[in-house]
C-alpha cells in the first residue's frame, strides 16, 4: 500500500506489483483516467473554513447555527483548537471573520486562521475500484457539510476496509482485488443511501428558507424536542445506515 505522487503513471503502478493502492487525489491523471463516472450534484453554494483557537476549555460538543446565509458550523478539534465551516448560498458577499465572531457564544478567541473556501457538491463514484486500486476519502464521495458527515464517511469506509484485511490476514489468504470487489459490495449502496439522506435534509432545510419565514426554527426546535427522531438522527450521525 502507498501514496503516490502525481508523476506516478499506471504503468509505473502495474511494474511496481504493488498488492493494494489506495488513491485518495481526484486531481491525479489515475484518476481522470478510472475514477470520473460519478453521481454529481452542484448545490450553488461556496464553504469557508478557518481554524479558530482560543483558550482551553473542554472543547468535544459540535454546534450548528443556521444564518440567513447558510449554516455556521463550529467543529471542535482539540481542547485549544476549533474548525469553524460556513456554507455560504450562491455568490452572496460575506465577512466570514466577523460571522464567527458574531455567532461564537462559547469560545474566548485569541487567533482566527487564513479562511479557505471551495464549491460545495454532491457526487459518489459509481465504480469505487479498478483492478487493485481503490478509491477513498473525498474521490469517493462527497456531501454538504450541513450535518458534518463527510468525514464520519470516510472512517466508515476506513473501518470496512481494515476489517476485509484483518480477515484475509487472519486466514492467511492474499490481499488480492476481491477486498476491492468486497469492498464497493458492502459499502456503495449504503453509501448512496446515506447522502441522499443527508442532501434531502439539506433540501427540506432550504426550501424553508426560501420561503422566508420562521418554518426553519420551526422544523429544527421540532427534531429537537422530539426525542425520537432526536435520537435516530444522532445514530444516524456516529453509525451511518444499518441495512
Amino acid at each position: 500500500m502507498i501514496k503516490f505522487k502525481k508523476k506516478t503513471t499506471y504503468d509505473d503502478l502495474i511494474k511496481s506489483n504493488y498488492q493494494l493502492i489506495f488513491n485518495c487525489d481526484y486531481s491525479h491523471s489515475i484518476s481522470k483516467k478510472f475514477f470520473f463516472k460519478k453521481i454529481n450534484k452542484s448545490y450553488d453554494s461556496v464553504a469557508y473554513i478557518a481554524i479558530i483557537k482560543h483558550s482551553k476549555i473542554s472543547n468535544n460538543t459540535a454546534s450548528q447555527t443556521f444564518t440567513k446565509k447558510g449554516p455556521l458550523a463550529f467543529l471542535p478539534t482539540s481542547p485549544t483548537e476549533t474548525s469553524v465551516v460556513y456554507s455560504v448560498k450562491g455568490n452572496q458577499s460575506i465577512n466570514f471573520k466577523e460571522a464567527i465572531r458574531s455567532y461564537n457564544s462559547k469560545y474566548k478567541i485569541s487567533k482566527i486562521t487564513k479562511p479557505i473556501s471551495f464549491e460545495l457538491k454532491l457526487s459518489h463514484l459509481r465504480s469505487y475500484y479498478h483492478k487493485n486500486i481503490i478509491a477513498f476519502g473525498d474521490i469517493l464521495h462527497k456531501i454538504h457539510p450541513l450535518a458534518g458527515q463527510g468525514f464520519n464517511m470516510t472512517i466508515r469506509d476506513i473501518k470496512k476496509i481494515y476489517e476485509l484485511i484483518e480477515f484475509k490476514k487472519k486466514h492467511g489468504l492474499d490481499l488480492d482485488t476481491s477486498i476491492c470487489s468486497e469492498f464497493e459490495k458492502r459499502s456503495r449502496d449504503k453509501n448512496y443511501l446515506f447522502l441522499n439522506g443527508i442532501d434531502l435534509i439539506y433540501e427540506l432545510f432550504n426550501f424553508e428558507n426560501k420561503l422566508n419565514t420562521n418554518g426553519l426554527s420551526k422544523s429544527l426546535k421540532f427534531f429537537g424536542k422530539n426525542k425520537i427522531i432526536n435520537n435516530f438522527f444522532i445514530k444516524f450521525a456516529d453509525n451511518g445506515l444499518v441495512i
